[in-house]
């Protein structure tokens, strides 16, 4: 592919296979009329705490819950100019099969007190809490996200999301009284009231949950209220998404599923009354870097190994199997039993959310036979599989970056590091100049405040 002209939409004899079928420029085919690609990139960094992709098997692996942690990292992203660092969030203790889940389990301070913490040791990079609509009452978090947006200088996102399950539910007075096909309706009246509390209001809301008398109290800040995130992938989540975020987290890591999933945020945000530039999409990704192909993909193998051990790979079978399959060796075929369940809980993992368990255990069992996996070869490919992942040298994955961003699939990616504290060195030493080479990454940051800095328009 051509580095030499980066302000031009590249075409189709310079894309790969994947995206020469989805475009040969933006006059013959467009991704949508009422779409215009920026063909500029953001990056966000995703601290999420409790997970599956963070190796803690590395000397150099950091604590998950230590200040040191969280500061290297944010300086690490903000040297970058990275446009935010976001924190994920836990309200109740990971479990595998109802119990703690000892392999992966890490705690996670409260979003907002550390990000207050951090916005006094950045500058420019944005802050974004991870909050609840369901455990949380609005006006009370409204005010502590606008605390958070003033005392950073206009640089506070906000995450919404809606876990409904009663078992998170039994940690909080009210339970899990929220039906599932309700969480969308209920996080829109609870978005409604907080953007009400930040333009300072009067509040006067009668809903099914809760009646709520107030007024906002607090200044607006340098970008008026918090930036809005938000990650539904579902066609409730997308319409959720159209009708009230400035930012969409998606799970999609393909450039087909990219452009399908832009075509249809525009078309939802269309039918909103919204224009599609106040809606940014930024895919969740895994970036992993080396200096040729050759060496990236026996990278991409020794992180997989360190990822995935034995023990997590007979882990994330049971989430499927729902049983115990700890007498199976991790290097042998995938367990010949069927599952013990059909339908399962969050209290099994959260992995284990299919109907149709045996269905799909049968499946797998004939796809690792017919690739002659064993249990641990089988695991670290779907858990890879799982994730949005760029992989390469870095020449190529600037290249692929430069199709999606031309193409205006995307307007960036929200990027989980597989190690914490110097899981983006290779992105920020690496990755980014060459993005800045081809006129898709800023130099430097737009402005002071988190909405200059994604490139959206002011409210």
């Amino acid at each position: 592919m051509s580095t030499t002209a980066p302000h031009r939409l590249l075409g189709s004899s310079e894309l790969s296979a994947e995206a020469a079928v989805l475009a040969t420029g933006p006059a013959e085919h467009p991704l949508h009329p009422d779409h215009t690609p920026t063909g500029q990139l953001a990056f966000g960094a995703f601290f999420q705490g409790v997970n599956s992709s963070t190796i803690w098997r590395l000397p150099e692996s950091g604590d998950q819950v230590a200040w040191e942690s969280f500061e290297a990292l944010v300086r690490t992203a903000e040297r970058g100019k990275f446009a935010a660092f976001f924190l994920g969030e836990g309200l109740r203790l990971r479990e595998h099969r109802g119990v703690p889940f000892e392999l992966d389990v890490a705690g996670r301070p409260d979003a907002q007190t550390l990000l207050a913490a951090l916005a006094a040791v950045t500058d420019r990079i944005g802050l974004v809490a991870t909050q609840n609509t369901t455990y949380n009452d609005p006006v009370d978090l409204a005010r502590r996200l606008q605390t958070l947006d003033l005392l950073s200088g206009g640089r506070a996102g906000w995450n919404v999301v809606t876990t409904d399950n009663a078992w998170t539910g039994e940690n909080f007075r009210r339970g899990g009284y929220l039906a599932h096909e309700d969480r969308y309706v209920h996080a829109e009246a609870f978005v409604e009231i907080a953007e009400q509390f930040w333009r300072g209001e009067q509040i006067s809301h009668d809903g099914t949950h809760y009646s709520v008398r107030a007024h906002g109290d607090l200044p607006h800040s340098a970008q008026s209220r918090p930036v809005l995130f938000q990650a539904g992938a579902s066609p409730a989540g997308q319409d959720f998404a159209a009708r009230t975020a400035d930012v969409i987290f998606s799970p999609h890591g393909t450039l087909e599923a990219a452009v399908d999933f832009r075509r249809s945020i525009v078309e939802r945000t269309v039918a909103a009354g919204r224009d599609p530039a106040s809606v940014k999409i930024l895919p969740g990704a895994e970036i992993i870097l080396a200096a040729t192909e050759a060496e990236a993909e026996e990278k991409v193998r020794w992180v997989r190994d360190l990822q995935i051990g034995p023990e997590q790979a007979i882990a994330l079978l049971e989430q499927y199997w729902g049983r115990d399959l700890s007498d199976f060796d991790p290097e042998g075929p995938l367990p010949d039993v069927a599952p013990e369940v059909v339908e399962s809980g969050v209290t099994r993992g959260a992995g284990f959310q299919f109907a149709k368990a045996e269905e799909l255990t049968r499946a797998w069992r004939e796809e690792a036979a017919q690739k002659g996996q064993s249990i641990l070869e089988f695991a670290r490919v779907k858990a890879g599989a799982r994730r949005g992942t760029f992989t390469g040298s870095y020449d190529a994955v600037a290249d692929r970056l430069v199709e999606f961003t031309r193409l205006g699939a995307i307007d960036g990616l929200n990027i989980t590091p597989w190690l914490i504290p110097s899981g983006l060195d290779d992105i920020v030493d690496h990755l980014i100049p060459r993005l800045q080479e081809r006129g898709v990454y800023p130099a430097d940051y737009a402005g002071s405040t988190l909405r200059e800095n994604l490139g959206l328009p002011p409210v």
